[in-house]
């Protein structure tokens, strides 16, 4: 099968899908907060709330993907097509919503699709690319996120101005609208690849001995237990800053133009990060990797504490410079090399399933501390999450460096 480079059109789309699956139909919700407490209501304990129903049912999507492709094997694009339409639909759907009931509902739905897409758009764009340039394609796809942030953040002025009540209604149905045309772009880029490509031994005679293996591969604190742990506190750390900083900027007084730019800057920061970071997990696959680039995202989590805008603002950028987009993409690039091909996407799965678990936890711990204590500490409680992340990343190098598994693959 012919593979390219990083940089092909597959993985453009892909980037262009993930603007869509992370920046839109999952990040957005944090600048969108102030704009729908206007209009729906409730605390941002309530509305945080709402966040932990988004990514239960992104856990439960990632529950269901793994036994979905093994009763359908050759099917991967087609589930890929109607998760990535109906995503687009459901944004669309979700402006509608005039009441907690149902903006819950359509928040649960999109959590769910945006979770089968995950893993299925990366998998079916890393088969495209040449196995040495897998990570910086990761780092390419997965800065779609960040620009899907900065886009975010120019919207600031429409759905966080008290002037324009339905501000956020408006900019979640562009951003629906946007998602159907990306995944029109990606089927049509790899439309012909799937034409031709014969199922893999692995994809068309899935057996249970290899989900067996999956599960000692991933749980095992002599394999990938860390690599996972890291990967759970990440979820956990890097959601609570994502929903609570614009509230936090916002309570601070601070005009709507400036909050979004803030919001921007670090999806522009996190723009250089996506690709930076691919690179550098392709020259060192290390969890030392990983762990540089979580610690640094604790140090920026914890500028809220100094309350002074200037420091915040530097935090965020300092986030999406080294750690917005590091776990996530550098997780992808560490499973590719260290797993049996066969049992990759399931491996990735089942990961994200234990971010999304992260991310489950997050907004509930978030909330609690904001009520209690406010937003200040709320922000700051991020970097908590974010440092355990680090030190169970740095463990993981510990364990690559003692066995040398950057030229040895783990064995199941």
């Amino acid at each position: 099968m012919e593979t390219k480079s990083a940089l092909n059109r597959v993985t453009i789309w892909a980037s262009l899908l993930f603007v869509v699956i992370l920046g839109f139909s999952r990040l957005s919700y944090g600048m969108f907060l102030p704009g729908i407490q206007r209009e729906i209501g409730g605390s941002y304990g309530q509305l945080g709330m709402l966040g932990t129903v988004n990514f239960i049912g992104y856990l439960a999507g990632t529950l269901c993907l793994s036994p979905l492709i093994s009763r359908f094997p050759d099917r991967k694009h087609v589930i890929n097509r109607l998760s990535c339409f109906m995503l687009g639909l459901a944004m669309i759907g979700s402006a509608f919503s005039d009441h907690f009931p149902s903006l819950g509902l359509w928040r649960f739905v999109i959590g769910l699709l945006s979770a089968v897409a995950t893993v299925l758009v990366l998998s079916l764009a890393l088969d495209a690319v040449r196995p040495a340039e897998r990570g910086a394609a990761s780092g390419l796809i997965w800065l779609g996120g960040s620009a899907g942030i900065l886009v975010t953040g120019l919207f600031a002025p429409l759905t966080i101005d008290p002037s324009h009540l339905q501000g956020w209604r408006y900019a979640w149905i562009a951003m629906g609208v946007f998602g159907i045309m990306a995944a029109c772009g990606f089927e049509f880029a790899t439309k012909k690849r799937s034409s031709v490509k014969a199922p893999s031994r692995a994809e068309s005679n899935p057996r249970e001995p290899e989900r067996e293996n999956v599960y000692r591969l991933l749980l095992s604190p002599k394999k990938l237990l860390f690599l996972t742990g890291s990967y759970f506190f990440f979820g956990w750390g890097y959601i609570i800053y994502f929903t609570y900083l614009i509230p936090y900027l916002v309570s601070k007084g601070i005009p709507s133009l400036y909050a979004g730019l803030i919001w921007s800057s670090l999806g522009l920061a996190g723009l250089f990060n996506g690709w930076i970071g691919g690179k550098a997990i392709d020259r060192w696959p290390s969890g030392y990797t990983l762990a540089s680039g979580l610690a640094l995202g604790t140090i920026g989590a914890m500028g809220v504490t100094t309350h002074n805008v200037v420091i915040t603002a530097l935090g965020a950028v300092t986030i999406g410079l080294a750690s917005f987009l590091t776990p996530p993409l550098m997780t992808t690039a560490l499973l590719r090399r260290h797993v049996p091909p066969g049992a990759y996407a399931a491996c990735l799965s089942l990961t994200t399933a234990f971010f999304a678990i992260g991310q489950i936890i997050g907004p509930l711990v978030g909330g609690a501390v904001v009520e209690r204590y406010g937003l200040p500490f709320g922000v700051a409680s991020s970097a908590i999450f974010l440092a355990i992340a680090a030190a169970l990343a740095g463990v993981f190098g510990q364990q690559q460096r003692k066995r040398e598994i950057r030229h040895l693959p783990i064995k199941a």
